[in-house]
């Protein structure tokens, strides 16, 4: 009997694991989408075509929700980081520019900019944002780092690493508001050029 038991929960743990991804994913779109204000967890659990109480069950408070979307959106731009080029970039540093900017003006980049916003005015948001945000932007620098075949050891590499992530980041807010494709491009193919001079080859 205890077998059929174990046999019976799986499908409802599989459920429940699905329910709370649909919860996450839903929370991460209506953050991009709508933002802190708009984002509650009536529209998150309509968007993830479940109860408010269904919802509730997995996130008893938004606090909850938002602070596990907080996790969530850290792990998949770690994951996206990641698979970026899963064979190497083969020295084309042009290639890994344009990939890195494309990942800060991508949705995720979107709902992390919200929940940054809504973490300087939520206090229990606040140090779990902030904690997530500096291991991201670690995985971010050591990934950029690999990638574009940097040598730290000389001086000023760092420096210089830190600085085309900090223009990607500025690149992501300046397309919160107007598409600027094309100048991207000539931002991207600037890049490229300067790290080739100050990397070398």
């Amino acid at each position: 009997m205890g077998a059929v038991t174990a046999v019976d929960r799986s499908p409802k743990q599989d459920r429940s694991r699905a329910t709370r991804q649909r919860l996450l994913e839903a929370a991460v779109a209506c953050l991009a989408e709508h933002g802190w204000a708009g984002s509650t967890v009536s529209v998150v659990a309509e968007r993830a075509g479940v109860s408010r109480g269904a919802a509730q069950h997995h996130f008893p408070t938004r606090e909850d929700l938002f602070t596990a979307a907080v996790e969530y959106v850290a792990e998949e731009r770690s994951t996206a980081l990641r698979a970026l080029f899963p064979e190497g970039a083969a020295g084309d540093r042009r290639a890994v520019v344009a990939a890195l900017v494309d990942l800060y003006t991508g949705p995720l980049f979107r709902a992390a900019l919200h929940l940054w916003v809504a973490a300087s005015n939520e206090d229990q948001l606040g140090a779990r944002v902030t904690e997530l945000e500096a291991r991201v932007g670690r995985e971010s620098h050591r990934a950029a780092v690999e990638l574009l075949g940097a040598d730290e050891s000389r001086a000023g590499v760092r420096e210089t690493v830190q600085g085309l992530l900090d223009m990607a980041r500025g690149l992501g807010l300046a397309h919160l508001l107007t598409d600027d494709t094309a100048r991207r491009r000539r931002v991207v193919a600037q890049w490229a050029d300067i790290l080739d001079r100050e990397l070398g080859g």
